[in-house]
């Protein structure tokens, strides 16, 4: 239970008929995914807000009610191991509809994220994920070329097992209204210059997974300049539907092979998902420790069905 000063910080909103808490003061409470970007820009944390001008919001129902689309992240850092894994293992956890992405005859990427969201019109939180890359569900056979391109120009789909997060309102506006597996616990992340560590709680407080490893040389880059995008499949309602995240790359670095990377694997939901998918090793470490992001609200997508 919340103490009376605790109570005294956070407000309640209604989320399609949920009721979450938000912090009193904070940019979900003023301003309902409604920002205004100049007062933005001058939070000391927000580098510039150039990259939102050029995204106009749109009004949407949603299931969690009518909502304001995209979602702007101004001030993210981010870390993802890539592994190879066996697609036999992959299509065990993947939807009859969705194919996995293969880099060679019968190996497929999976990867375990870390996500920190230090101001964002939800407010900050923090947010972990077990994924699969797939291909496109609207393409046909997919060329080696193809494939080096996307993984190149990070323009990459995917289907999420595991995606817990920080806050309520993370939990309910992923889950109810974006169709993701999310759920609340205890989850640290910390990205700094010099080192990467995340901790994700399981149901009892002890380590789902947790990261630890030095945090590979980062590169500036001018807003705009490296843009890259993610499609998230996702049933809603019984509907599939994909999602788009946009990432403005600020500062970035990769590190090849698992070198120096401490991955703990637990007890928990992510810790069982990522077994299931019996990753073999680690190819590369890529950690943004300066970042934006827009996340728009899923559209309904046309995913045929493959033989697995």
């Amino acid at each position: 239970m919340p103490s009376p000063q605790q109570d005294k910080d956070v407000v309640t909103v209604d989320l399609g008929g949920r009721e979450v808490t938000v912090p009193k003061g904070g940019l979900y409470d003023r301003y309902r995914m409604d920002p205004d970007l100049d007062a933005i820009a001058r939070d000391p944390r927000v580098s510039g807000v150039d990259f939102f001008r050029q995204l106009p919001k749109t009004r949407v129902d949603s299931p969690i009610g009518p909502t304001l689309t995209p979602n702007f992240y101004y001030a993210i850092s981010t870390a993802r191991l890539t592994m190879l894994a066996p697609t036999r293992a992959i299509r065990t956890r993947l939807p009859g509809e969705l194919a996995p992405l293969e880099v060679a005859p019968g190996l497929g990427l999976v990867s375990v994220m870390f996500f920190r969201y230090d101001v964002c019109d939800i407010d900050f939180y923090t947010e972990a994920a077990v994924g699969i890359a797939v291909k496109p569900a609207r393409h046909g056979r997919l060329g080696f070329f193809d494939l080096v391109s996307g993984l190149k120009n990070e323009h990459l789909h995917s289907y999420v097992l595991s995606l817990p997060v920080s806050t309520e309102i993370a939990q309910v506006r992923g889950h109810d209204g974006y169709g993701f597996p999310k759920w609340v616990t205890g989850l640290d992340v910390s990205i700094g210059r010099d080192r990467t560590t995340a901790r994700v709680a399981d149901g009892t407080g002890g380590v789902d997974l947790a990261l630890s490893a030095p945090t590979p040389k980062q590169t500036p880059h001018p807003s705009g300049r490296r843009v890259g995008s993610l499609t998230s499949y996702t049933s809603l309602n019984g509907a599939w539907h994909s999602t788009l995240s946009q990432t403005n790359v600020l500062n970035a670095g990769t590190a090849r092979g698992g070198s120096g990377v401490d991955l703990q694997v637990g007890e928990g939901r992510m810790a069982d998902d990522l077994r299931s998918l019996a990753p073999k090793r680690t190819i590369r470490f890529d950690v943004m420790t300066e970042g934006q992001l827009a996340l728009h609200m899923p559209v309904p997508a046309s995913v045929p069905r493959h033989d697995k």
